[in-house]
Protein backbone atom coordinates (compact mmCIF):
# COMPACT_ATOMS: atom_id res chain seq x y z
CA UNK A 1 0.00 0.00 0.00
CA UNK A 2 1.42 3.38 -0.75
CA UNK A 3 1.90 5.58 1.68
CA UNK A 4 0.67 9.17 2.26
CA UNK A 5 2.27 12.57 1.93
CA UNK A 6 1.74 13.25 5.41
CA UNK A 7 3.02 10.17 6.82
CA UNK A 8 6.31 9.67 4.43
CA UNK A 9 7.31 13.31 5.93
CA UNK A 10 6.52 12.57 9.19
CA UNK A 11 8.14 8.82 9.39
CA UNK A 12 11.41 10.31 7.40
CA UNK A 13 11.74 13.50 9.90
CA UNK A 14 11.61 11.32 13.02
CA UNK A 15 13.78 8.71 11.37
CA UNK A 16 16.53 11.77 11.12
CA UNK A 17 15.64 12.55 14.67
CA UNK A 18 14.14 16.07 13.85
CA UNK A 19 12.23 18.08 15.31
CA UNK A 20 9.50 19.98 13.45
CA UNK A 21 11.09 23.17 13.93
CA UNK A 22 14.47 21.73 13.24
CA UNK A 23 13.42 20.20 10.13
CA UNK A 24 11.51 23.53 8.59
CA UNK A 25 14.42 25.83 9.09
CA UNK A 26 16.49 22.95 7.62
CA UNK A 27 14.22 22.93 4.57
CA UNK A 28 14.19 26.32 4.20
CA UNK A 29 9.92 26.64 4.72
CA UNK A 30 8.15 28.25 7.40
CA UNK A 31 7.12 25.55 10.12
CA UNK A 32 3.31 26.06 9.83
CA UNK A 33 4.82 24.08 6.11
CA UNK A 34 6.12 20.94 7.96
CA UNK A 35 3.10 20.81 10.26
CA UNK A 36 0.39 21.49 7.02
CA UNK A 37 1.89 19.11 5.81
CA UNK A 38 1.95 16.05 8.49
CA UNK A 39 -1.43 16.90 9.35
CA UNK A 40 -2.08 15.86 5.72
CA UNK A 41 -3.94 19.59 4.50
CA UNK A 42 -4.67 19.96 1.26
CA UNK A 43 -4.09 23.83 0.45
CA UNK A 44 -0.09 23.12 0.19
CA UNK A 45 2.15 25.35 -1.70
CA UNK A 46 3.60 22.29 -4.06
CA UNK A 47 7.03 24.33 -4.80
CA UNK A 48 7.09 24.61 -0.72
CA UNK A 49 6.33 20.53 -0.61
CA UNK A 50 9.09 20.01 -3.23
CA UNK A 51 11.74 21.89 -0.77
CA UNK A 52 10.71 19.78 1.93
CA UNK A 53 10.70 16.45 -0.33
CA UNK A 54 14.37 17.27 -1.87
CA UNK A 55 15.34 16.62 1.87
CA UNK A 56 14.75 12.73 1.35
CA UNK A 57 15.98 12.95 -1.81
CA UNK A 58 12.24 12.73 -3.99
CA UNK A 59 10.02 15.36 -5.60
CA UNK A 60 6.25 15.52 -6.30
CA UNK A 61 5.45 14.12 -9.59
CA UNK A 62 2.46 13.20 -11.51
CA UNK A 63 1.24 9.54 -10.65
CA UNK A 64 -1.88 7.54 -13.00
CA UNK A 65 -4.19 6.44 -9.97
CA UNK A 66 -4.96 3.47 -11.75
CA UNK A 67 -1.38 1.89 -11.82
CA UNK A 68 -0.97 3.13 -7.65
CA UNK A 69 -4.16 0.78 -7.27
CA UNK A 70 -2.89 -1.67 -9.41
CA UNK A 71 0.54 -1.94 -7.38
CA UNK A 72 -0.97 -1.39 -4.36
CA UNK A 73 -3.25 -5.35 -4.73
CA UNK A 74 -0.39 -6.87 -6.05
CA UNK A 75 1.44 -6.37 -2.83
CA UNK A 76 -1.51 -6.98 -1.01
CA UNK A 77 -2.18 -10.38 -2.87
CA UNK A 78 1.66 -10.79 -2.76
CA UNK A 79 1.16 -10.80 1.09
CA UNK A 80 -1.87 -12.81 1.52
CA UNK A 81 0.42 -15.79 -0.51
CA UNK A 82 3.08 -15.49 2.52
CA UNK A 83 0.92 -15.71 5.21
Amino acid sequence: MTESLALFVKRKRKEAKMTQEAFAQMAGVALTVIRKIEQNKTDLNLGKVNHVLNMFGHTLAPVNGKEVITKSKLNDEASDDIL
